[in-house]
C-alpha cells in the first residue's frame, strides 16, 4: 500500500475524533443500539441514505432527531400515508400576485429541502409519491414544471418501516431500495436499557443532544474518506462478493442458486467500498482490507438481494445468503 501522507493521518485523526463526539452525544438521548447508530453515522459520512427497520417505539423518530439536532442542520419529518402527493414532498408552482396586479408563478419548496429528512412509514405511500424520493435521493435534486432545483449538498435521508403491519402498505421498489446505502434492523432493548430508556424519559429532566457539527464538517469528512486507498485486490473481492449473489453467476453458492431470483446492481459494490474505507478509519487503519467489506456487507446488500418464491416460502432470510457467500466465496473462487 502506498505510504500515507503525515497530513493525511492528522485529517483522519481529527475525523475519529469527531465521530466519537458525535457518537457520544447522540448517546446522551438515545440508549443502546450501538450497532444502529454506528451505521447511521456511518452512511451519513459515505454521503448515502438509511432505511431503518423495526417494530414501533423502538426510538427510530429519536434517533433521528437527535442526530439532526447534534449536526446543526435543517431537519424536517414527513409523515408518509395513503393520501400524501408528490407535490406533498417536493413542492409545487403556484400563483402569486404583486403590486399592480401582476402575476408570476413562484416555486414554493417542500419539506424535501432539507439536510435531515425522515420520511416516517415511508411504505404507507403509494408508488406514486415513493417514486418522487427517487431523483432526490440519487441527483440530490427535483424537476418541478420542467425546472430542476437542487438541494443542499448535504441531503440524508432517513426512512422507516414497521415489518409487522403490513395492511395498506406499498412494498418498496427495488429501485428505491437500491437507493438506500444501508438498511438497518433495529432490534429490541434489553432489559436493562429498558430501565435505563425510563430514567431518561419518566424523570424531570430530558437529556438532548447539543450541536457539534455543520453539514460542512460531514462533507469534509465524507471527502477525506474516499482518499483511503483499497488494493486492487480487496476491490476484487468486494466484487465477487456482489456478484455471488446473483443465481446465474458462476459464484454463486448452492443456497444462491437455490433461494435468490435477483442479485445486487452496481450500487452494492459502491456501497461496499464506500463504507469499508470509513471502518477502516474508525479502526484505526489507513488502507481497506478484506474485513472491512466483510463487515459492511449485510448492510448493504440484504435489501439488494431479492428471495425467489422457494426462500420466501422456506422463510429464508437475506442476512444467512449473504453470510453464506461471505463464508465461501474463497472456495467458489478456488474451484
Amino acid at each position: 500500500m502506498p505510504e500515507i501522507a503525515p497530513e493525511l493521518k492528522s485529517a483522519l485523526d481529527q475525523f475519529r475524533v469527531d465521530f466519537e463526539n458525535l457518537r457520544n452525544e447522540i448517546g446522551k438521548v438515545i440508549v443502546g443500539q450501538q450497532p444502529i447508530v454506528d451505521g447511521v453515522l456511518l452512511a451519513l459520512v459515505a454521503g448515502g441514505h438509511v432505511l431503518l427497520e423495526g417494530v414501533p417505539g423502538l426510538g427510530k423518530t429519536m434517533l433521528v432527531r437527535t442526530l439532526a439536532s447534534a449536526l446543526e442542520a435543517k431537519f424536517t419529518r414527513i409523515q408518509f400515508t395513503p393520501d400524501l402527493m408528490p407535490a406533498d414532498l417536493v413542492g409545487t408552482t403556484i400563483l402569486v400576485e404583486g403590486e399592480g396586479g401582476s402575476r408570476s408563478f413562484r416555486f414554493e419548496r417542500g419539506p424535501i429541502f432539507a439536510n435531515v429528512v425522515l420520511a416516517d412509514e415511508i411504505n404507507r405511500a403509494t408508488p406514486k409519491t415513493q417514486s418522487a424520493m427517487l431523483e432526490a435521493m440519487q441527483e440530490r435534486s427535483v424537476t418541478v414544471a420542467g425546472i430542476t432545483h437542487q438541494l443542499d449538498r448535504m441531503f440524508f435521508v432517513l426512512a422507516t418501516q414497521n415489518p409487522l403491519e403490513m395492511e395498506g402498505t406499498y412494498p418498496l421498489p427495488e429501485a428505491q431500495l437500491d437507493r438506500f446505502l444501508f438498511k438497518l434492523i433495529v432490534p429490541f432493548p434489553t432489559a436493562a436499557e429498558i430501565e435505563t430508556i425510563l430514567d431518561r424519559t419518566t424523570e424531570s429532566h430530558t437529556p438532548e443532544a447539543q450541536p457539534l457539527l455543520d453539514p460542512k464538517r460531514i462533507l469534509e469528512m465524507s471527502a477525506l474518506a474516499r482518499r483511503i486507498p483499497i488494493s486492487d485486490e480487496v476491490r476484487r473481492h468486494a466484487i465477487h462478493v456482489v456478484m455471488a449473489t446473483h443465481p446465474d453467476h458462476e459464484l454463486a453458492t448452492s443456497m444462491t442458486k437455490r433461494f435468490v431470483r435477483f442479485g445486487s446492481s452496481p450500487r452494492g459494490a459502491q456501497a461496499l467500498i464506500l463504507s469499508a474505507k470509513i471502518n477502516a478509519i474508525l479502526d484505526y487503519r489507513y488502507h481497506v482490507s478484506r474485513n472491512d467489506i466483510d463487515a459492511m456487507a449485510v448492510n448493504c446488500l440484504r435489501h439488494r438481494v431479492l428471495l425467489n418464491f422457494e426462500g420466501q416460502a422456506e422463510d429464508i432470510k437475506t442476512d444467512d445468503v449473504i453470510r453464506d457467500i461471505l463464508s465461501n466465496i474463497g472456495k467458489m473462487k478456488a474451484a
